[in-house]
């Protein structure tokens, strides 16, 4: 079992202090239905070393399992959906490589025999983009830059259309349309008139590309 203290320093230092197993999943058994659907999104904005993730994730890929085990090419598919809707952000950076890694070895672990190799080098690099390095109260990354999210979406079967947004962004948008609306937010978020609600302005688009081509793009 996972313990909740790496050290008395870290405590005093980041009051870091990780969720106990028991805690974990009686949380998420709240929301289970929503753990259990692969393509709902999930964003842990201090993630640790990945205890709730890493437990969203086992739920997640137990319905992979469940539906696709038998055909290759979908078990790839979902399991590649499943880790591109989990999102985190940790302050210290051993934690955040801890938790891709965990991450990454979750999903190996379940993944049938014959998995090609490129499979484990595209989900390690969904890992590098949605499990961060930063601060989710200033909403900046370690290197002081904007926290910038990859939104993940298949288009036309197997290839992925990647859009990149701003935290911040993300945020503002969640105002209501009738809401009194900063000059910030009207900078950062556009009116969606199909879904009479406001969307977080992309930060940039990449060209579709096969899933496991996701990597070119850096």
């Amino acid at each position: 079992m996972p313990t909740q203290v790496k050290s008395r320093q870290r405590v005093q230092e980041h009051g870091e202090v990780f969720t106990n197993e028991r805690e974990v999943n009686a949380m998420l058994d709240m929301v289970k239905e929503e753990t259990e659907r692969i393509e709902s999104r999930f964003l842990e904005p201090a993630c640790g070393t990945g205890n709730f993730l890493a437990e969203v994730l086992r739920r997640k890929l137990a319905t992979t399992n469940s539906n696709y085990r038998r055909n290759l090419d979908e078990w790839q598919h979902y399991a590649f959906l499943a880790v591109s809707s989990i999102y985190g952000v940790e302050l210290l950076a051993d934690n955040a490589q801890e938790c891709r890694q965990r991450l990454l070895d979750i999903v190996l672990d379940e993944a049938p025999r014959e998995t090609p190799e490129r499979f484990g080098e595209a989900v390690r690099f969904l890992l590098s983009k949605n499990i961060l390095c930063g601060d989710a109260l200033t909403m900046l990354d370690a290197s002081g830059s904007p926290i910038t999210f990859c939104e993940w979406s298949f288009v036309r079967g197997e290839r992925v259309k990647r859009r990149d947004f701003q935290l911040d962004h993300m945020l503002a948008a969640n105002k209501q349309v009738n809401e009194q609306l900063s000059l910030m937010d009207l900078m950062t978020t556009e009116y969606d008139e199909s879904r009479n609600e406001l969307v977080p302005k992309t930060v940039r688009e990449y060209p579709l590309r096969n899933w496991w081509e996701v990597g070119l793009d850096g």
